[in-house]
């Protein structure tokens, strides 16, 4: 089955789910995933303090989960 990431998944989530996604997020710019706050913080929360769109790096996101 394949794996759903939301604009409401932490980061912190994420990275336990998928420790691998971090180059993309780095990619990206979001160079702070380790930071206490940023584990908190939602994809669609970091992606806009970043100036990204949160649909698009969603899609991104499950696109390299699901390969």
């Amino acid at each position: 089955m394949a794996q759903v990431i939301e604009k409401t998944t932490k980061i912190g989530e994420l990275l336990r789910m998928e420790k691998d996604v971090s180059p993309i997020l780095l990619g990206i710019g979001m160079h702070c995933l380790g930071c206490p706050s940023s584990q908190m913080e939602t994809i669609e929360e970091a992606a806009l303090v970043h100036g990204l769109n949160p649909d698009e790096l969603v899609e991104t996101i499950n696109d390299f989960m699901n390969e």
